[in-house]
């Protein structure tokens, strides 16, 4: 009998799973795990809901999964207890989704592996291991360059009054919200992270507007400054992005590189096709 893989790769907002073994691929979307925002029972009762039911009389053998949080022990012992529960059997591997862009961006060679998504991370990787990592300090004080990072600056434009009147009618019409429940949704809701990456579409639907590029530029450059410069192996190694932001704003990460005067290597959406290549 062929060897049944399931892949994963679970940021906050979304995970995908990638069911490989008899010449078959199939992709299952659920919403994201974030350890730190679910327990043990929530991830077991989320995968119940989610996952399980699209994996009926499927008999899997190894499960890898990439996760956001999950370089923290107690959070990596959380998720892999919900898999082990959920599908009985199957050796499970659990690591972050640190280690799931360096291998599916760097392969087995050296580089620089980014994320810019809903948070933001980056490493250097040496073709084997994690060898260093500017910290993620989380949503609250870091994540420069994410979707988090950057959606916070749009809402603080619009609650400062700082977008000029035709931004602002445009945010009026995209979101049709107001201050109390913005403040509501970051301070009392949960997933907070999640609520303020949904403002960076914002920038995307706005491109070329002066304070759009500003926001864009301004956001990402922090997370050149404060991260990459960081790693002497800056100047001689590629530096690949992963992550809606990045891909969403690739033409932003290019101008950068030059000024910095970085390699810039691959820039993909998702880290999957990658970890099937590498799990292969």
């Amino acid at each position: 009998m062929p060897m049944v893989t399931l892949i994963a790769d679970s940021g906050a907002t979304k995970a995908e799973w990638c069911l490989l073994g008899a010449g078959r691929k199939r992709t299952i979307i659920t919403q994201g795990i974030s350890p730190y925002f679910l327990n043990t029972a929530q991830i077991i009762t989320l995968l119940e809901q989610e996952l399980q039911p699209k994996l009926r009389n499927v008999s899997i053998d190894a499960i890898h999964y990439y996760g956001t949080g999950c370089a923290n022990p107690v959070n990596a012992k959380s998720v892999k207890k919900a898999l082990q529960k959920v599908l009985p059997g199957a050796k499970v591997n659990v690591t972050h989704d640190l280690m799931a862009a360096a291998r599916a961006l760097c392969g087995h060679e050296k580089g620089l592996a980014c994320i810019l998504g809903t948070g933001s991370n980056s490493c250097y990787y040496d073709g084997r291991k994690i060898q260093r990592n500017s910290p993620g300090l989380g949503y609250v004080l870091g994540d420069e360059g994410s979707g988090a990072y950057l959606g916070k600056k749009v809402i603080q434009y619009y609650l400062y009054g700082t977008f000029d009147e035709e931004l602002r009618g445009r945010f009026d019409l995209t979101y049709t919200t107001n201050t109390a429940e913005i403040l509501e949704n970051v301070y009392k809701k949960p997933l907070p992270n999640r609520y303020l990456a949904s403002f960076a579409r914002f920038l995307a639907e706005n491109r070329g507007h002066y304070m759009i590029e500003n926001i864009i530029e301004d956001g990402l450059n922090d997370f050149f400054f404060n991260h990459l410069c960081k790693y002497r192996e800056v100047w001689k190694l590629p530096v690949h992005f992963t992550g809606s932001v990045a891909f969403g704003f690739k033409d932003v990460l290019r101008q950068l590189c030059n000024s910095y005067e970085f390699e810039l290597g691959k820039v993909i959406k998702a880290p999957m096709e990658g970890l099937i290549e590498y799990h292969s």
